[in-house]
């Protein structure tokens, strides 16, 4: 019975991390197409979230039948728990892909209002606190997962730089620039909220491995 739990449990680890690795790709594509203005790549990000979206169903399912099944023990449970709160997050992480996805289609037919250099280093910022997040639960590393917390800062400052610079420098000085400026600050509010997300993630491993809520205290980081 606990050999048969034990394979379970390690399914569950990699499913989880192949649902991370094509949400991780999701972003990845979403800003190349940004980059590159391909529409088609664009597309294909908004076509591959129904496998995404399949995923999580699957790992619900799974997490489920372990929690009815063989009524883990307390740091099994809390782990099969939060397996649940987490893919929800990588879920509407992918749905933030589709969104930038979303806004490449609307402007791919017009030239790029800026050179891209911030939006760029959010979505590497991005990637590696999902990276690091998941890691973190898949290893019960609590100090990992404090680590993507405190890279929360660098997101919310690359987000409020690509603000200021868009605001101040385009659409304040060229009324005409506002359309695209705006679909630009969309873009970088979704990698930042995908940012959020992967806190999310991250205090949930604290609370996992810690019994130790710090959502919305930062004293106890």
């Amino acid at each position: 019975m606990q050999r048969h739990f034990d394979e379970e449990l390690l399914k569950l680890k990699t499913d989880i991390l192949s649902m991370a690795a094509l949400v991780d790709e999701a972003i990845l594509v979403s800003v190349e197409a940004l980059k590159n203005l391909d529409e088609s790549k664009a597309k294909q990000v908004i076509a591959d979230d129904r496998k995404i979206d399949e995923m999580e169903l699957a790992i619900e399912e799974r997490s489920l039948s372990l929690l009815a099944q063989q009524q883990p023990m307390a740091i099994d449970l809390r782990f099969i728990t939060m397996a649940m709160h987490i893919i929800t997050d990588l879920e509407r992480m992918a749905d933030l892909a589709v969104d930038i996805a979303q806004r490449v289609v609307e402007i791919s037919d017009k030239p790029l209002l800026k050179p891209l250099i911030d939006i760029p280093r959010l979505a590497v910022v991005a990637q590696k606190m999902i990276q690091d997040a998941i890691q973190a639960f898949l290893s019960r590393d609590a100090e990992l997962a404090r680590k993507v917390i405190f890279s929360d800062a660098d997101a919310d400052q690359l987000r409020n730089a690509v603000q200021q610079e868009l605001i101040n420098e385009y659409m304040i000085k060229d009324p005409k620039a506002i359309s695209r400026a705006v679909s630009l600050l969309l873009i970088a509010r979704h990698l930042e909220r995908i940012c959020d997300h992967a806190t999310n993630i991250a205090e949930d491993v604290i609370y996992m491995v810690n019994a130790e809520v710090v959502k919305h205290h930062p004293e106890r980081l």
